[in-house]
């Protein structure tokens, strides 16, 4: 395959931000055990004019900017999610309308639970290489949704990032991708149910656990690889513990795993976790840092990714660094993040 790899990437966080224990205090739980079981201290909150349309728009502009490119050239937008605002209108035309795309482009809309954006990643890397296109974004966003009570109310959370994928000025160079797929029903939500169910313990083994660890010990068979050959690993983050297990289980740092783990102050921002992660990795690495990626979607799933930092990445920046929106909050209570949420049952917000 050519060379292939991200040309220009952005990220977006909603700006609120709900604290465990103020979802532990309505429900009676444990807030200290809540906080070191899940290992999350807080998650972003959509605000009532935000959903996964809107975050993909403003992580698509950020990308668009840091590339430097006119968006024009872009002919392919996919946008992963499991939370796409219409159940039959897609969330790309919407983006690429919103970046004034030139109508001759493909798009779609991607649903792998948490994955859909590596997914769309994919896609794009090989309309890229094949040179049917000039550049391909590729999008993981949500605004996830957890039933009211449920352990997943205190990670479901919001926010995206959308990566360009092209031939050159590339910021990190995508040297290959493997996958593991298989029917393992760990977590779903059928047509017209408003919250998604799950297998509790079952989500993680044989789960999470078995995906993450195949997909990411498959790609470093193939390439001949050790995990101590990167200075970075990213893994997608249900919560802010399993990533840091299977870490382990692969043999990498707390090093290796800091700078990506976002889940323990944003949440698990479903199909944008992973990318995010990526986000935060390549705003701060350096020309020749390699890059693990693995993500992970319910059903089940795992894209590994490995990448190498280029000396272009260290001369731009996207307009906003992931750092920066993971810092940037304003904290509201459980009702008002169950109004901004639309979990008050009569109650209709208009947007």
């Amino acid at each position: 395959m050519k060379k292939v790899g991200i040309t220009g990437y952005g990220a977006y966080i909603p700006l609120y931000r709900i604290k465990a224990e103020d979802i532990a205090r309505v429900w009676g739980d444990d807030a200290t055990h809540i906080k070191s079981g899940l290992g999350i201290n807080e998650k972003s909150v959509p605000s009532m004019d935000e959903d996964t349309a809107s975050i993909a728009v403003e992580a698509a502009r950020n990308a668009i900017a840091h590339a430097g490119i006119d968006p024009k050239e872009v002919g392919a937008i996919y946008v992963g999610s499991e939370s796409h605002p219409y159940a039959v209108k897609p969330t790309a035309t919407i983006v690429a309308e919103a970046i004034e795309a030139t109508p001759n482009l493909t798009a779609a809309d991607f649903e792998f639970a948490c994955k859909a954006g590596t997914a769309a990643i994919q896609t794009c890397m090989g309309l890229a290489a094949s040179g049917y296109i000039k550049y391909g974004l590729a999008i993981g966003a949500d605004t996830s949704q957890g039933r009211p009570g449920d352990v997943l109310e205190y990670t479901a959370s919001a926010g995206g990032a959308a990566f360009l994928i092209g031939r050159e000025n590339l910021v990190a160079e995508i040297h290959d991708t493997f996958s593991v797929t298989t029917d393992t029903p760990d977590f779903w939500r059928r047509e017209g149910e408003e919250f998604p169910s799950h297998g509790s313990r079952f989500t993680g083994e044989p789960a999470y656990f078995k995906h993450v660890l195949m997909a990411a010990e498959g790609i470093l068979e193939k390439n001949s690889m050790k995990i101590s050959d990167f200075d970075y690993v990213v893994l997608h983050q249900p919560n802010g513990k399993f990533p840091q297990r299977a870490a382990k289980q692969l043999g990498a740092t707390a090093e290796q795993i800091r700078t990506g783990l976002l889940c323990p102050f944003i949440g698990n921002t479903y199909s944008g976790a992973s990318p995010l992660g990526l986000t935060a990795v390549l705003d701060e690495a350096k020309a020749g840092s390699k890059i693990l990626l693995a993500s992970y979607g319910s059903g089940a799933g795992s894209d590994a990714f490995i990448m190498e930092v280029t000396a272009e990445n260290e001369k731009r920046k996207p307009p906003t660094l992931t750092r920066q929106y993971v810092e940037r909050k304003s904290y509201v209570d459980y009702a008002i993040y169950s109004k901004l949420k639309s979990k008050i049952i009569g109650v209709k917000l208009q947007k």
